[in-house]
This record gives C-alpha cells, structure tokens and sequence, in this order.
C-alpha cells in the first residue's frame, strides 16, 4: 500500500506541476510572475511534503525555502548591487536543487527542479533588466 501512496503521490505531483507550469509560462507582468512562481513553490513544498522517502523531502523542501525566501528578498531589493547578488545566489541554489533531485534519482522532481530554475532565471534577469533602467534614468 505505501508503493501505490507514493507511487499516487507522485503522479499528483507531477499533474499539480505541469498545470503549475503552464500557468507560470502563460505571458505576464514581471511581479505577477513572480508572485505565481511563490505560489507554485508553496505548491511544490505541499507536495513534496507527501513523499514518503523522509530524507529527500526534508532536503528538497528546506532547498525550496532557501529558493523561496531569496526570491522575497530580491522582490524587495531596490540596489541593483545587492539585486545582483541575490540572482546569482537564487541561481546557485536552484542549481543545486537540480544537482539534488538528479542525484536522488527523482525524474519528477527533477524536471519540476529544472523548470523551477529556469523560472527563477527569468524572474532576476526581469528584475535586475528593471533595476538597470531604472538606475540609467
């Protein structure tokens, strides 16, 4: 029984991110697309809290928080210095949760860690595009 509840789990997952994913790629205002990839991210932390392998989902989500609460300091940042800085550790850290759920042999969860990524990829260089402006006016 725990098989068919992991195995349910994961086909949950995997359904939540691709609907997740397909609204986050529909075209919108940089800070709305931000606010929905930390919607998805709480959504994703839901989910992987249902994962039985206790190792991996303690590891996974406290990657997820990391990601999540530097995206909330970015979201405030108003320096482009420390913005900068920000996306290159929002960029690391992502990485790295790629690097993991590779490493943990996890194919749903890697390919939500990849487009979780390049999501969080876009979202800086929208704001950092955003701060540039800004500071050249």
């Amino acid at each position: 029984m725990s098989k068919k509840k992991g195995g349910l789990g994961k086909f949950l997952l995997g359904a939540g991110i691709g609907a997740g994913l397909g609204i986050l790629f529909a075209p919108r205002a940089g800070s709305e697309t931000r606010k929905e990839l930390k919607v998805k991210l709480d959504d994703m932390l839901k989910k992987v809290k249902e994962i039985d392998v206790d190792e991996v989902k303690e590891e996974f989500e406290a990657k997820l928080y990391e990601i999540k609460n530097e995206l909330a300091e970015l979201d405030k940042e108003k320096v482009l210095k420390i913005a900068k800085k920000k996306a290159k550790e929002i960029k690391e850290k992502t990485e790295k949760l790629v690097e993991y759920a590779i490493e943990k042999g996890t194919p749903i969860l890697e390919d939500a860690a990849d487009a979780i990524r390049e999501k969080a990829v876009e979202v800086t260089k929208e704001v950092l595009n955003k701060l540039e402006k800004t500071e050249e006016k």
